[in-house]
């Protein structure tokens, strides 16, 4: 037998050793991947602190784990020189996450795979029953189907719902749009309907305007931002979120941030919290097609027929002056919240995004002249960047035990 020591099993020893000191960085790379902040090699190695060899055990171990793809000869852009970086982008047949949203007009389920990207939709449906036992079981039964139709691995469940979600027991509050019952279980319901269904995994449920912050803040308008402020509404009443140093501001028991009963108007309409002239009843669809002048039809929701009235009708001067009139109770409600919170940035979504695209200079002139910190410099005020923001927010929450740890990702 030979005395000398066989070069490759050091190699062995040291491919370990890289390994085992990235495990603890899995999670942190993985993150970085899923959110686009790190899409090669040589930035995923900066960010993590760590060496290139480091990063490089960490990057092979994700992707046998079928979570990225590694590129190990990207193309070399025009004019740069030496060899590039190995590209890593999320793996596009891998895993997803079931989403699914219930809105006051129908609910909605996806597949979500890491990056915030959609890969299958379930056609929606227009009819809330009012037994939310009935309505979660039928979300989740269409994304069931999309499971078994693209025979994806799912990591869990998550669901966005028009109301406060109170922590930890996962009640929804106020689903005031919907027929539900106050303090509903949602989180457990739905929990059970995803255990019925065969389907692997945790189940979560949030508030859709935190889910829709969350996802904006990883994967659109919000990227980048350290203190985002989100305002929205969609097809019935108004909501917020905060996103605070990365992380969703929920407060001590999941309720912060319910901006939608901030007055702004106070010999506005009666609202459903026993105050008068609320954003909520004041800037969501249906006070826009009220001071429209306009009778609600049912045809389609009346998200989509505010759309509309705004798209195709902008210059009847009844449609003008509500725009306008929406606007400037929207920008007094923005600018009490900037002078509260001072965010660094804000994003709108639903109806109010539509309002921003109208007429963007009114509304940064109303929250900059009625706030402190928007007179020092202004905040920056822009739209949503995604659709379907809030079913991505709900696969966010099923991704995050992934994230956090990713060798319990099922196989």
């Amino acid at each position: 037998m030979s005395g000398k020591a066989d070069p490759r099993a050091g190699e062995g020893t040291t491919s370990r050793t890289r390994l085992d000191r990235g495990r603890g960085a899995l999670g942190p790379a993985l993150e970085l991947v899923h959110t686009g902040r790190a899409p090669t090699r040589a930035v995923l190695t900066a960010e993590l602190g760590v060496t290139r060899a480091t990063a490089g055990a960490v990057a092979a171990e994700l992707e046998a784990l079928g979570l990225i793809r590694v590129d190990a000869r990207p193309g070399a852009a025009a004019g740069s020189q030496g060899r590039p970086s190995h590209r890593l982008s999320v793996a596009e047949d891998g895993p997803v996450a079931l989403a699914a949203q219930i809105h006051a007009d129908g609910f909605r389920a996806a597949l979500v795979g890491l990056g915030g990207r959609i890969v299958a939709t379930a056609p929606g449906c227009e009819v809330v029953d009012a037994d939310p036992a009935k309505v979660l079981g039928s979300v989740v039964e269409a994304g069931a189907e999309l499971l078994r139709q693209t025979g994806r691995r799912c990591v869990g469940a998550g669901l966005a719902v028009p109301s406060a979600v109170a922590e930890p027991e996962g009640l929804a509050l106020n689903p005031l749009h919907l027929a539900w019952p106050a303090g509903a279980p949602v989180r457990e319901i739905f929990a059970q309907q995803v255990r019925a269904a065969g389907i692997e995994g945790p189940a979560f449920a949030a508030n859709d305007v935190n889910l829709a912050a969350l996802a904006e803040h990883r994967h659109g308008a919000g990227r980048g931002a350290r203190d985002l402020l989100c305002v929205a509404t969609g097809h019935r009443g108004v909501g917020g979120a905060l996103v605070l140093d990365g992380r969703l501001h929920t407060g001590s028991s999941g309720l912060a941030l319910e901006v939608g009963h901030l007055a702004v108007n106070p010999e506005g309409r009666p609202c459903h919290c026993g105050s008068r002239g609320c954003l909520d009843v004041e800037t969501d669809p249906l006070a826009f097609l009220t001071a429209a002048g306009r009778e609600p039809g049912p045809e389609v929701s009346l998200l989509q027929q505010s759309y509309d009235l705004i798209r195709e009708q902008y210059a009847d001067p009844a449609v003008r002056t509500a725009t306008e009139t929406l606007i400037d109770r929207l920008g007094r409600g923005l600018a009490g919240l900037v002078n509260i919170l001072n965010p660094d940035r804000i994003i709108l979504g639903g109806l109010h995004r539509a309002l921003l695209d109208a007429d963007p200079e009114r509304l940064r002139a109303v929250v900059a002249g009625r706030s402190l910190w928007g007179q020092s410099g202004g905040v920056p005020i822009l739209p949503c960047g995604l659709d379907h923001n809030s079913l991505v927010g709900a696969a966010e929450l099923a991704w995050q035990p992934v994230l956090d740890d990713p060798l319990g990702v099922p196989a």
